[in-house]
């Protein structure tokens, strides 16, 4: 049986759609999630950081909600799970939004995270760090990839 993998998007794939240096691989994903190669997984913090983009961004959320995407609930798990990766030192206060992005992940076990947030996310020293939080807090281990390594490339 084929399993499906539950990919976590952060706002930074979605607002990537219309980014010069990005929106290929943004978009390309994107198509990816609406043919159904994956599926696409959001959160309540997600929404609420796309509700203050433009439109045009707001769009790209709005109409792969219409697809079999997953909206995850921040919880108090997810929250504790958080503030251990600042405690740790993985990320200050000022970037604890990219820290819950990771723990909503993580606590609702989804298969990877892709962002293009290569300063706090998709660093191999953060993503090493996280995944030692993970593993001592008893979670799985989380990959965590940008949307170039991740879409398809014809043969």
């Amino acid at each position: 049986m084929k399993k499906e993998l539950r990919i976590y998007i952060d706002t930074s794939v979605i607002g990537g759609c219309y980014d010069d240096e990005f929106a290929e691989w943004s978009k390309k994903l994107i198509e990816e999630f609406k043919a159904g190669l994956y599926i696409p997984v959001v959160s309540e913090l997600t929404e609420a950081e796309i509700g203050n983009a433009p439109e045009q961004v707001q769009n790209i959320l709005i109409d792969l909600l219409k697809s079999n995407c997953e909206v995850l609930v921040e919880t108090e798990e997810s929250v504790a799970l958080a503030q251990k990766y600042i405690n740790a030192g993985i990320l200050s206060n000022n970037f604890e939004d990219d820290a819950r992005h990771v723990a909503i992940a993580t606590t609702n076990n989804a298969d990877m995270i892709v962002s293009w947030n290569f300063k706090h996310i998709v660093h191999f020293e953060k993503i090493r760090w996280f995944n030692s939080v993970n593993l001592t807090e008893g979670y799985k281990f989380i990959e965590i990839f940008s949307p170039r390594e991740v879409i398809r490339y014809e043969s």
